[in-house]
């Protein structure tokens, strides 16, 4: 796949928005140490230090759409209880989730609570009922679906086989988005494939393949043989197995297929790594991809997720930062994520070179980002940009912001030649990006005061400066936007 294909793909995902319907969950991360073996059976004794929630199951591909610049329509069915409150202020930190969550105070909440010790995971406790949804649920549910699908690109499937995507409930949804014209990706579970009739894609993984095709698939060949018979039974377009170590193939229904290899530089933990990839492809479709060029970027996801602990999210500054030009050309090449930069950081630091950091939006690059910018530069040997992810500067600046997405920013910054390396953060201020850099000068602009720069104290205190530079007067991101939305009298 072409280098600017891929960059095209990634600027198209901030404009999309998908309907996520399925089973939602809470995934629960306890951590501890043991330090000894229980006198009362042969388990070990968790000393616990922290507990961490996170969205999981479907809300976690609705979680993995809003990281990547996107807007995610969540519906999906809780309990009544204290777990779908905890899943309910989890998904409210994310402006880009638009969470239908329908009570049912007959079943509980979906919880997964896995016990980690010394960084390993040595239990899992699963709070769940399985039970079909029925009756005035699923009518509400289908009432909340079509009246939700009108607005989105691509409707997505996530189907954990805990009684929300019953056979009545998918049959109904994929109908109902094919007849609108609707992508429908459908992440499947179960011993047969057929309730999911008409999808376009389906992402089994290979023991899901090997379940529901009867026999084993380990090969290519195999691999194959195994899709092929849900190709011929209709039930989908193109079928898209993931394979873990072996990576991933697309097959379609002539029976040609694309095999490609994993890009996982580590395993850490691959909880959610489906559902990252289900998120990646149904963006990469939403945005105009056809299936080989939305799975490629899937499966480059995938290989950054499973480097992370927990219930992880990739976001588009990381794709992009795991990309390299196959053309020779460097446009994109100073574009990095965290861990890529600190090992740049480091390199200049054994060089003796000083480092300068800036950040900002930077969303209409104007003469006064230009000027800040050059002055950054001349202040130390090297500039590092952070720039605001879009999931950031929608929650800072509204629904209308940002006009360029983070893909097309960091292109544009990374033109400029006093910028050596941009990275892309997506909370709210730079804090976590300066404490990891530990820049060597820290830049703003003159509208500033040393006691309200982010990160001003803790450059200081390393020895190192804050400078506030001249501003170029009369240039404003927010200004430019109005006077282009101003229509000129005549």
């Amino acid at each position: 796949m072409q280098y600017d294909t891929m960059f095209r793909l990634l600027d198209g995902f901030h404009a999309a928005r998908l309907l996520v319907v399925g089973d939602v969950m809470l995934d629960r991360f306890v951590y501890g140490v043991v330090e000894r073996i229980s006198p009362e059976a042969p388990i070990p004794v968790i000393a616990v230090e922290r507990s961490v929630d996170m969205p999981g199951g479907a809300a976690n591909v609705a979680r993995n759409i809003a990281a990547m610049g996107a807007r995610a329509v969540l519906l999906g069915v809780t309990g009544n209880d204290p777990w779908a409150n905890d899943l309910r202020a989890e998904l409210e930190l994310s402006t880009n989730i638009e969470a239908r969550l329908i009570a049912d105070a007959s079943r509980p909440t979906t919880l997964k609570t896995r016990y980690i010790a010394n960084g390993q995971q040595v239990l899992r406790a699963d709070r769940e009922d399985r039970a079909p949804i029925g009756g005035d649920i699923e009518r509400r549910f289908l009432s909340e679906f079509h009246a939700a699908l009108v607005d989105v690109h691509v409707v997505v499937l996530s189907d954990y086989a805990k009684g929300t995507l019953t056979d009545s409930v998918t049959g109904a949804v994929i109908s109902a988005a094919r007849r609108a014209g609707k992508i429908v990706i459908v992440d499947p579970k179960g011993k047969s494939f057929s309730k999911y009739q008409g999808a376009t894609v389906i992402t089994p993984n290979r023991l899901e393949l090997q379940t529901a095709c009867g026999h084993e698939c380990l090969t290519d060949e195999q691999i194959v043989d195994g899709a092929l018979r849900s190709l011929q039974q209709n039930i989908c377009d193109v079928v898209v197995v993931t394979r873990g170590k072996d990576g991933m193939s697309v097959v379609r229904g002539d029976g040609s297929a694309t095999h490609m290899h994993t890009v996982a530089r580590q395993v850490f933990d691959v909880s959610g790594a489906g559902d990252t990839v289900v998120a990646t492809m149904a963006l990469g479709m939403a945005a105009g991809g056809e299936i080989v060029e939305a799975a490629t970027l899937a499966n480059i996801a995938a290989g950054i997720v499973v480097g992370k602990p927990g219930t992880a999210v990739v976001t588009t500054g990381e794709i992009i930062a795991s990309l390299t030009p196959i053309d020779g050309r460097a446009d994109h090449g100073n574009i990095f994520a965290l861990e890529s930069v600190l090992q740049l950081a480091r390199i200049w630091r054994d060089q003796g070179l000083k480092i300068a950091f800036a950040n900002g939006c930077f969303d209409l690059l104007h003469p006064g980002h230009i000027s800040l910018l050059d002055q950054a530069r001349r202040s130390a040997d090297r500039l590092i940009v952070g720039l605001n992810a879009d999931l950031s500067i929608r929650r800072i600046k509204g629904p209308n912001r940002p006009v360029q997405s983070e893909v097309a920013r960091a292109t544009v910054l990374c033109s400029l030649k006093s910028v050596d390396a941009v990275v892309i953060f997506t909370e709210d201020t730079p804090i976590k990006l300066i404490e990891s850099l530990q820049p060597d000068v820290l830049v703003k602009g003159a509208d500033y005061t040393l006691d309200n720069v982010v990160g001003g104290d803790l450059v200081i205190r390393r020895g190192g400066k804050v400078v506030l530079v001249d501003l170029v007067p009369g240039h404003s991101t927010t200004d430019t936007v109005k006077r282009v939305a101003t229509p000129h009298s005549s």
